[in-house]
């Protein structure tokens, strides 16, 4: 444990604490068993470390990744229980789901050391309750971490102290934006192409954005769901043939026969492309079972993983609708409408360029024109990028 503690310690030190990330604030973190899930590079592993240099005593926590090398002769329940008899009090267990059986001894820890406080995060937004045999639904409280939003991007790269703002600012256009010397239309261009992951300031960003979404696909979900190699291989395929297609009306009969796989097999593709963070789906408002086969679009997550990948041809409507459905699904439960583009509570919301008119409004309660290339908000018209405030 000595060679965990020392590795802590170093990672500790190098953390920065300047910025920290108001989804911190969300968390819960007097819970005993907490789960923070997200997609790789959204910065868990950082708030992890930033929450134990600001708020506990650095000699009774402990900081490791589940895919440290020490663990492939150890048990985490032994760390635990040993960390525990030296008088640790909280343990922080990063990349969760790269250990082998691990709902099984954290339960263990649960059950058995009721004074050790146990916070686990994954790198995949995937249901790390499938992580073994043991079921840790009743005992665990989890939070899934999304990618900056607008405000946040800027607030990193601009030294800014913006404050989110709520739906009902944004449909009157108040929003916490610096107006004058500031333009806001030059950030969100910026926005798009790199700034939905905390790590837009190293070099070399589109290669290891594209580098993340390589190992999702390839490791972290045939991982999780038991592939074998062919399977893997057609699961790499989907992403490609959506991807190329997005915005993308599913249909399972075609994928099925393209990919050579079972039609029944081919929802359960979908779904784990979709919880690992890679993809959205937009799907009807119709409560019940069965809602797989309810899906109307799939969009790509962010406009960065669509520029990563080399998605081009992907036009302006594609990535407006993309962040639209990213920022709002943070907040609300967003769905297709039927005489517009999204629908949220009893509001319509329709997706444009500058020169919408929003015939498709003319018979809604509510109804919104979300416009691109705007800067203020008009009436029923508001810019898309206050949307970015939302959180």
């Amino acid at each position: 444990m000595d060679t965990l503690q020392q590795t802590y310690r170093i990672k500790l030190d190098l953390i920065p604490i300047d910025y920290v990330r108001s989804f911190h604030d969300d968390v819960n973190w007097k819970n005993r068993l907490i789960g923070i899930l997200g997609q790789k590079g959204v910065g868990k592993s950082t708030m992890l470390l930033q929450h134990i240099k600001l708020y506990d005593k650095v000699e009774e926590s402990l900081y490791v990744q589940a895919d440290d090398f020490y663990f492939a002769g150890h048990r985490i329940y032994d760390l635990a229980l040993e960390f525990f008899q030296q008088g640790g009090k909280r343990l922080y267990i990063d990349e969760i789901h790269k250990y082998k059986g691990w709902t099984t001894e954290i339960k263990m820890i649960y059950d058995q050391l009721p004074l050790l406080q146990v916070v686990y995060s994954g790198s995949s937004i995937l249901d790390l309750k499938r992580g073994g045999k043991a079921d840790l639904s009743r005992r665990t409280i989890e939070y899934t971490m999304p990618v900056l939003s607008f405000r946040e991007y800027l607030n990193i790269s601009q030294g800014w102290n913006l404050k989110p703002s709520s739906l009902e600012d944004i449909l009157v256009g108040k929003v916490d934006f610096p107006y004058g010397n500031h333009r806001p239309l030059k950030y969100y261009q910026e926005y798009l192409q790199y700034g939905c992951y905390p790590y837009f300031t190293e070099e070399d960003f589109p290669i290891k954005l594209r580098q993340s979404i390589i190992a999702t696909v390839e490791d972290d979900i045939p991982r999780y769901a038991e592939m074998t190699v062919s399977a893997a291989v057609k699961l790499k395929k989907l992403m490609y043939m959506i991807a190329q297609s997005v915005p993308y009306k599913p249909n399972y009969s075609t994928l099925a026969r393209d990919l050579d796989i079972s039609r029944n097999t081919l929802p359960d593709y979908i779904d784990y492309l979709e919880k690992s963070g890679l993809f959205n789906a937009l799907r009807e408002n119709i409560a019940g079972d069965g809602l797989l086969q309810k899906v109307e679009k799939l969009f790509l997550d962010n406009s960065n993983i669509i520029h990563a990948l080399g998605l081009d041809k992907a036009d302006e409507g594609t990535i407006r609708e993309t962040m639209f459905l990213t920022w709002m699904k943070r907040k609300y439960s967003v769905y297709s409408s039927k005489i517009s583009d999204f629908e949220i509570k009893d509001m319509t919301f329709e997706v444009g360029g500058r020169k919408k008119k929003g015939k498709q409004l003319k018979d809604a309660d509510k109804g919104y024109i979300v416009k691109d290339n705007i800067e203020y908000a008009a009436g029923k018209n508001i810019p898309i990028w206050m949307f970015g405030f939302i959180y």
